[in-house]
């Protein structure tokens, strides 16, 4: 017999109702298919899952085939890590079928793109040179870099446009602008624009390095991405890869100006892709350009987080889209 006072409630007359009339989020149509032997990449591309993450892939890669189709702006922000990876001839293989309408990149993006082209290589080993006080050090890394700032300032031209001109340049000899995404942006008339915040990257510390050209070059990189944000409206893209709070916080700007300047910047789509979903690229990229408005009718903007490797999403993104991927969009029911 209980102590307690309160008598545990009887179920008999509690309500049911048909599991057929119930409306639910989960149906064997959206279910995984088994990977045949031969598979193709599109046949594997089909076989994912309608959920989660894999719904929102096939929802942005309609956005972008979507773009492309319709001549719209699909923009890119890449951070250092994304070069530092190999992701380069990706990136290259994207301009040249027409998925990119201009690329944002943080300094380090520059400086790791610059040393591939001109050395091959790149990215020092931190904890082995900083005791000695040799990290950041590389000479040509330092002048060059600082250099080219200096000649987008005297040419009136933005940071990112200035390294690929130089890149380009016999000057330069550069023996890997094959594998350079500033030299094939520039070949290509794409718009590369350079965010760098002073202080932050390793030219800033030679001897080389001039504040007023750096910031005049990296200023009319802004003004230069904020009219490429502009001209989203309607239906373009953002895809941010890898910058944590520089990238996302000039977007957010950009997307400011567009929309005090009259542009609403709806609908658009935009997306993150990184190992970890940090607060400004979340609030910045994904959520807060794309909150729907009230007022319009029809479509509303949409913004995906995708959370993984570089190396393994960035090439996923490409083939697929390579492949025409997807053929239809695939509803849930």
């Amino acid at each position: 017999m209980s102590i307690y006072s309160t008598t545990p409630l009887a179920l008999g007359n509690v309500r049911t109702y048909p599991l057929s009339s119930r409306k639910s989020k989960v149906s064997v149509a959206d279910f995984a298919k088994p990977a045949a032997a031969k598979i193709s990449f599109a046949g594997f591309l089909d076989s994912l899952p309608n959920f989660l993450a894999a719904e929102n892939l096939r929802e942005l890669l309609a956005a972008m085939q979507g773009a492309r189709k319709g001549k719209k702006t699909i923009l890119w922000g890449i951070g250092g890590h994304v070069i530092k990876v190999g992701l380069g001839p990706v990136l290259i293989g994207l301009m040249e079928r027409g998925y990119i309408s201009g690329i944002a990149m943080n300094g380090a993006a520059l400086i790791h793109d610059f040393e591939i082209a001109v050395a091959g290589n790149t990215s020092e080993d931190v904890d082995a040179s900083l005791g000695e006080g040799k990290f950041g050090m590389a000479r040509e890394t330092g002048e060059q870099v600082n250099g080219i700032a200096r000649d987008a300032a005297r040419s009136r031209i933005g940071y990112g446009e200035a390294a690929g001109r130089f890149l380009c340049s016999s000057g330069a000899k550069a023996r890997h602008t094959e594998s350079s995404v500033l030299a094939a942006a520039y070949l290509h008339r794409i718009p590369v624009t350079v965010h760098v915040a002073i202080g932050s990257d390793i030219p800033h510390m030679h001897p080389a390095a001039d504040g007023a050209a750096l910031g005049e070059a990296t200023y009319r990189d802004f003004l230069l991405f904020s009219a490429l944000v502009k001209s989203m409206q309607p239906g373009g893209v953002y895809l941010n890869w890898g910058s944590a709070v520089l990238l996302p916080e000039v977007f957010l700007k950009a997307v400011s100006v567009a929309r005090n300047l009259g542009v609403a910047l709806r609908p658009i789509t935009t997306a993150n892709f990184d190992f970890i979903q940090h607060y400004r690229a979340l609030q910045n990229v994904v959520k807060r350009p794309t909150l729907p408005d009230g007022k319009l009718r029809g479509e509303q903007s949409r913004g995906y987080a995708f959370t993984g490797h570089h190396e393994l999403l960035m090439p996923l993104l490409a083939a697929a889209l390579a492949a025409g991927w997807p053929r239809s969009a695939k509803k849930k029911k």
